[in-house]
């Protein structure tokens, strides 16, 4: 059958991120459940990133799945200018419930690049129709990553992948992010030059709050954060944390920016909204943003949208996830996913064949030593290969090898899944 799958495969697909001239085919999935999925050829394996961080809660979960089954029968789609529906409504009532102060609108879209875009473009026309429409710059940060829509590339910094499209993207001003807080005074020094240069010309300061995700996992510390937010409104500029990859718990809190104590302008949420079982994202938007389009013209409107904007389906779907999360079981998980990664990262960190660890949450990052080929180092990767013979899927990024499991991982099957990388680390040829 997976024979058969793959042949099919190679006729007639293109997959994201793939070079197809390489050798080796695409793992042939069958059937999931909880935080394992299921191969053709009868293996199961833990998925140790959440099929790219969505699967929130875990693969299947019976509640989604009756969540989603019931609303496909009531209501499948609707256009949603100049109608609403009920999962749309309950959708934002829960996300804003757990927002921080001050956002009180949601725009839905349909995944975490245009969640971006929107809140890109949010910003440039709510700037103007305030009475700044010099404000059409940005300033974002080095090793960002918020997507491959144009605009979200642009404040983004992917290198590779972002240099066949230079012709495409908007110019952004860039500011270093640290590692730590011996880093923290310096890079917020050169973030405050920037803005005494071109504050008045910025409309927004684009962050992924503590952890920048497809970036390599880099940590920064909460000081940096707060840092970022008072220069930004110092300088009039609005302040739009891509939560992404950060929100819904993934480090600790609901969202990144309340370790920090942060109230952005904008909020970007997607992966995990649905609990990964259908595309959709948001846009949160301060007050202070909406009024700005509030006007009987038209065209001062916010003129953006998808054919698919709040599929009922979808919005049934996060509604149901995001009720999850408040309930003390979800908690308790969260918690015990964190106890694993903490007892279990200092050990890796004295490893030969690992540079450093860091950690926050659910996260749990090693990044190797071996730093050949940049993003795309063949360590990694073969350590990836090997950890998939030990039942543990993962995807580097570069040197840099991450947990972040479903919340249906036990501690026992995230311990194995440490047992694995040490044992992956331990083959590793030496150098």
């Amino acid at each position: 059958m997976s024979d058969d799958l793959q042949a099919r495969d190679r006729r007639v697909l293109w997959h994201p991120f793939t070079q197809h001239a390489a050798p080796g085919n695409p793992l042939s999935v069958v059937g999931a459940q909880g935080a394992h999925l299921v191969l053709a050829d009868g293996r199961r394996v833990l998925d140790g990133i959440a099929s790219w961080w969505t699967c929130l809660h875990g693969h299947g979960h019976p509640r989604l799945v009756q969540a989603i089954a019931a609303q496909a029968a009531r209501l499948d789609h609707v256009h949603f200018a100049g109608v609403t529906h009920a999962p749309a409504v309950e959708a934002a009532e829960r996300l804003l419930a757990r927002a921080t102060q001050g956002l009180t609108r949601v725009f839905f879209s349909d995944d975490g690049s245009t969640a971006v875009e929107v809140a890109v473009k949010m910003a440039l026309q709510a700037q103007a129709q305030r009475g700044q429409p010099q404000r059409t710059g940005y300033i974002a940060f080095e090793h960002a990553y918020h997507g491959d829509t144009v605009g979200a590339l642009s404040v983004g910094d992917p290198g590779e992948f972002a240099s066949p499209f230079g012709p495409l993207t908007f110019p952004v001003a860039r500011a270093p992010v640290p590692a730590g807080e011996a880093g923290v005074e310096r890079c917020l020094a050169r973030l405050a030059a920037l803005l005494a240069e071109r504050g008045e010309r910025t409309a927004a300061v684009v962050i992924e709050p503590r952890v920048q995700g497809a970036g390599g996992m880099r940590i920064h510390p909460a000081s940096f954060l707060r840092g970022v937010a008072a220069l930004a409104r110092q300088h009039g500029c609005l302040l739009v944390a891509d939560e992404v990859f950060t929100g819904l718990h993934r480090t600790g809190p609901c969202f990144a920016v309340e370790t920090a104590g942060v109230a952005p302008d904008l909020l970007c949420v997607a992966k995990g909204l649905s609990g990964g079982m259908l595309p959709l994202a948001a846009t949160l938007a301060s007050d202070e943003v909406w009024r700005a389009f509030l006007d009987p013209q038209l065209a001062r409107a916010f003129l953006h949208g998808h054919s698919y904007t709040a599929n009922p389906i979808a919005c049934a779907a996060a509604a149901a996830s995001l009720a999850l999360l408040d309930e003390p079981a979800t908690r308790e998980r969260i918690a015990a996913l964190e106890r694993v990664h903490g007892a279990r990262l200092p050990g890796l960190a004295r490893h030969p064949a690992v540079a450093g660890t860091r950690g926050l949450g659910t996260l749990g990052v090693v990044e190797l030593a071996a730093q050949d080929g940049g993003y795309f180092a063949g360590a990694a990767r073969s350590l990836a290969r090997d950890l998939l013979d030990r039942g543990l899927l993962v995807r580097p990024l570069g040197a840099v090898v991450y947990l972040l499991p479903p919340l249906a991982t036990t501690e026992q099957d995230l311990q194995q899944a440490y047992d694995a990388l040490a044992e992956g680390l331990d083959a590793l040829p030496a150098r």
